[in-house]
């Protein structure tokens, strides 16, 4: 059982950092930070529109700066970028201050979740397929060198992963003092989400 201040989930676009951390952070009383909608607030400026205007050195700079700072608070279940461990400097502070845990999805799982998104930057090209591969390939070896444990979103709905996951980050994470761990309902995930947006 390991004590650490955040939950901390990371991943590639489409593994279900955001919706399956809305009902993690419900189970376990705690807040959830969307990292991404995090920077896009403090910017004034969506993700996409950074990448053009700043390239994506300027993105991750952002990146860097924001994450820091969310986390030197406590009691959060935070969704990172797909990116966030390129930085090998991200990386040691994400397992300093989190638990961390890599939501592995396949490139057909990423795919089919990701078929009607187009606001990613990085997806904005024609084969898509091939970008996620490349990155898959690029960073698997990151999200192992920042990860604790690792869980595959790939074969399960969102409601079902976020079931499963939870009992086994309860039986490897102990949240700060004040959580309350709470039953898993679809309902207090849906309150979760609702005070995050």
């Amino acid at each position: 059982m390991q004590s650490a201040p955040n939950l901390v989930l990371v991943g590639p676009m489409g593994a279900g950092k955001s919706s399956i951390g809305r009902r993690l952070a419900a189970r376990f009383g705690v807040a959830f930070v969307d990292l991404d909608h995090e920077i896009e607030l403090r910017t004034g400026a969506r993700i996409a529109t950074i990448f053009e205007c700043e390239g994506e050195a300027g993105f991750r700079a952002r990146e860097r700066a924001t994450l820091i700072e969310i986390l030197a608070g406590s009691g959060q279940v935070i969704a990172t970028g797909g990116g966030a461990v390129l930085d090998p400097d991200n990386r040691a502070v994400l397992r300093s201050r989190g638990f961390v845990v890599h939501m592995h999805a396949d490139v057909d799982a990423q795919l089919a979740r990701l078929a009607r998104d187009r606001t990613r930057p990085l997806l904005a090209g024609e084969d898509r397929a091939g970008v996620l591969q490349r990155l898959a390939i690029e960073r698997a070896p990151l999200y192992a060198d920042a990860a604790h444990l690792r869980f595959d979103t790939g074969p399960h709905a969102c409601i079902e992963a976020a079931a499963q996951l939870g009992h086994l980050v309860a039986a490897h994470w102990r949240p700060p003092a004040g959580s309350v761990e709470t039953p898993y309902s679809d309902d207090a995930a849906d309150v979760a989400s609702t005070h995050a947006s």
